[in-house]
């Protein structure tokens, strides 16, 4: 048995495996397509819409070495590190326990 939680285990890992979320994937895979990525996109809701794992796939979608029609292709050393949760280039933080102003100036400390 595996010691890995289920919401990792079955996290959606492209855009066509996120549900109910048609028209969130479609304009970041329209984004993707015409090469005009935002500096910055915020994911909001409710708890269990997708949130954190749309933003990991369109991490992955950024960073892919496939052919953009391809991305994120899950088989390239970019996207198998952030699958991993080793790349060092992509640093998820928890909203829920990282809010307070101090968290986020020492967030800004670190990535820049």
């Amino acid at each position: 048995m595996s010691g890995q939680v289920l919401y990792r285990r079955w996290r959606s890992q492209t855009f066509d495996e996120v549900l109910a979320q048609e028209h969130v994937t479609r304009t970041l895979q329209n984004a993707l397509r015409a090469g005009r990525i935002g500096h910055a996109y915020l994911f909001c809701g409710p708890r269990g819409t997708g949130k954190t794992s749309t933003a990991r796939i369109l991490a992955k979608a950024v960073n892919c070495l496939a052919e953009p029609a391809e991305r994120p292709c899950n088989r390239c050393a970019r996207c198998e590190a952030i699958n991993a949760g080793r790349d060092l280039d992509l640093i998820e933080i928890d909203a829920a326990s990282n809010r307070g102003i101090d968290e986020i100036r020492d967030l800004r400390d670190k990535v820049a």
